[in-house]
């Protein structure tokens, strides 16, 4: 999968994208993506430096928060 589909996926059902992906995302903040992003890092499965280069790069792309 190329880039920008997964962008599009991601877009489209963040959930499912992090499910295919191998994440498990606990069922109590499934609707909160700050709460799943610090779940990810608060288990070690994304750290921040990988955050901020995701962030940078969908602010390079056009996408805001």
């Amino acid at each position: 999968m190329n880039p920008l589909q997964m962008i599009q996926q991601v877009k489209s059902n963040p959930i499912q994208f992090l499910t295919q992906q191998g994440v498990n995302v606990p069922q109590n903040i499934i609707n909160d993506p700050d709460a799943i992003i610090q779940n990810l890092m608060n288990s070690g499965r994304f750290t921040q430096e990988q955050y901020n280069n995701a962030v940078k790069q969908a602010n390079q792309l056009g996408f805001r928060k």
